[in-house]
């Protein structure tokens, strides 16, 4: 699990297929890794990923077909700059929101402008995705925990303070750009909860 929380900036250093997927190196700053182990799980640009090998200032994640079609792991170049951001350990501050890692799928950005001293985000989404989103409700944008200002059909607004335009990459988002989404998990399974309960009722159980 993770909060949302960035950490750190990491740049991805190489990119190469594998027979099944592909693997992607990014450069961190040496005290953000300390403490890091193969096995670990980090969140990159809030995809959970497995660090399958470290390098003085280097980790590898590799990377299935599945998370490739959902993400913007596809995406990745060289030079690239990604959010990170370590799992939480018993006993950690939780001051985002419960983060699986788990994208649900991408969004494209509308528009993203200055407001005065925060800017304004929106972004359009999967409209299968609606029920999971509501103003003042939680969402996940590429790793970053933000609060749902505005919300119609297929899209969202959130407003984003300077600090986090300064410390994530959010900052280098234009029109068009694609952004990894997570909706709030609590909302999911309630969701679930309610359309089986439903499904029970008209089928007499």
């Amino acid at each position: 699990m993770f909060t949302g929380l960035i950490q750190t900036l990491g740049a991805v250093t190489a990119v190469r297929p594998l027979e099944n997927g592909r693997s992607v190196k990014i450069a961190a700053p040496l005290d953000w890794l300390s403490g890091l182990r193969v096995g670990d799980s980090v969140a990159v640009s809030g995809v959970c990923s497995t660090v399958v090998a470290i390098e003085e200032d280097r980790i590898a994640f590799d990377y299935l077909p599945e998370t490739l079609a959902k993400t913007t792991v596809s995406e990745l170049m060289p030079g690239a700059r990604v959010n990170l951001e370590k799992s939480l350990s018993v006993g950690d501050k939780l001051g985002g929101h419960w983060v699986s890692g788990h994208v649900d799928g991408m969004g494209s950005v509308i528009s993203q402008r200055l407001e005065g001293p925060f800017a304004v985000l929106t972004v359009r989404f999967d409209p299968a995705f609606g029920p999971f989103v509501i103003s003042k409700g939680s969402v996940t944008i590429e790793g970053v925990s933000l609060t749902v200002v505005d919300v119609t059909a297929d899209t969202l607004s959130v407003h984003l303070i300077p600090h986090t335009l300064g410390i994530t990459t959010l900052q280098d988002l234009r029109e068009g750009s694609r952004v990894n989404l997570e909706f709030d998990v609590m909302a999911k399974y309630l969701f679930r909860f309610f359309q089986l309960q439903n499904r029970e009722e008209k089928d007499g159980r």
